[in-house]
């Protein structure tokens, strides 16, 4: 078997994160390959130094042409790593000989084989996943139906022209705010399934792409043999938005959303063990490494272990949660509406 394609992108910043999911994919993957745009120096410098098979760097000055300097010119850091998304994916493309090319978000950490998502996409040539948002956050769709957190290309004639016109779409525009029924990169992904049909395979399942904005209407919990399962699903990877990491060894499961104590004890503890443990990989050829983890005083100390304290109480009372929800909703309507 040919190994699997994946690619991602990260700076420093990011770096532990990306080496988490480097080694999820070691563990739980059959042979692949890792395709990492490193979006600074710094970090094909310490990649580099970690000699491992399985990574294939790329500098950012190898990869940029003279659209893409353009882009990074007039749009942030964040706006910038989502144009170069769908950049790197054809960029890729053209480099392998394998049938698929899958990208990932440096944050996304697995927890079983990516196989079987590979099962499901059969031979569709493009593979994407909704955002399946929970009930008491429908109203974020307006952001996209779909995630990018996973995008799937195969090599054949649909896999390309979707990778090109998504390469296009998102060169002439890719910002963070909506503006005529787009966002960033992901908002282009809702018109695949009407443009290009059956060749567009919607990964359904519960295991695939879990995340906070949607664990709260499934039932995690682990199995005799230690795996984590969603609604009696595997739980394949999960999607660590906005996880923040502390230089005092806090952190912040995520900053608005609630996690109940299943997710905290089955997924978000676990994902803290491995950025430790990567943290330490890390800092063997760089001692001192921090780059990406805040510094809290001990006032925003006191905030956050309140609001996760806060976040666990309403995760494990629905009806509460979704009470504080309307709440919050209705006074930002009137802080919208007040002169």
């Amino acid at each position: 078997m040919q190994p699997r394609v994946f690619c991602t992108l990260f700076d420093r910043n990011y770096l532990l994160r990306g080496l988490a999911l480097l080694r999820s994919l070691q563990r739980h993957s059959p042979p692949f390959e890792l395709h990492v745009l490193c979006m600074c120096d710094r970090t094909h410098e310490l990649l580099s130094a970690l000699r491992d098979p399985d990574l294939r760097l790329i500098r950012r000055a190898d990869f940029e042409d003279d659209r893409l300097r353009a882009a990074s010119a007039t749009r942030s850091v964040a706006e910038y790593c989502w144009t170069c998304s769908s950049a790197l994916m054809r960029w890729v493309m053209d480099r392998t000989t394998s049938d698929l090319v899958t990208y990932l978000d440096a944050d996304m950490f697995f927890f079983d084989s990516p196989e079987r998502v590979f099962e499901e996409l059969g031979a569709a040539s493009i593979g994407i996943h909704e955002h399946r948002f929970s009930p008491s956050l429908r109203h974020q769709e307006v952001y996209g139906r779909f995630n990018v957190g996973w995008v799937t290309f195969r090599r054949d004639a649909a896999g390309f022209a979707c990778a090109d016109d998504w390469r296009s779409r998102c060169l002439e525009w890719c910002h963070d705010r909506l503006e005529d029924g787009k966002y960033g990169d992901q908002a282009y992904l809702d018109a695949w399934p009407g443009r290009w049909g059956e060749a567009v395979r919607i990964l359904r399942g519960k295991g695939v792409a879990l995340a906070p904005w949607n664990t709260a209407q499934y039932e995690i919990r682990a199995t005799p043999d230690g795996r984590v399962v969603v609604d009696g699903e595997p739980l394949i990877f999960f999607h660590f938005y906005k996880y923040r990491a502390y230089k005092d060894g806090g952190h912040v499961w995520c900053e608005f959303l609630p996690s109940r104590s299943s997710e905290v004890a089955l997924i978000y503890r676990p994902y803290t063990r491995a950025l430790k443990r990567c943290l330490e990989e890390v800092r063997r050829v760089a001692p001192g490494f921090s780059d990406g983890l805040g510094q809290r005083r001990l006032r925003g100390r006191i905030r956050m272990e309140v609001q996760q304290h806060g976040q666990r109480f309403l995760a494990d009372r629905p009806w509460l949660a979704r009470g504080v929800e309307a709440l919050r909703r209705r006074w930002s309507r009137g802080r919208r509406s007040s002169p």
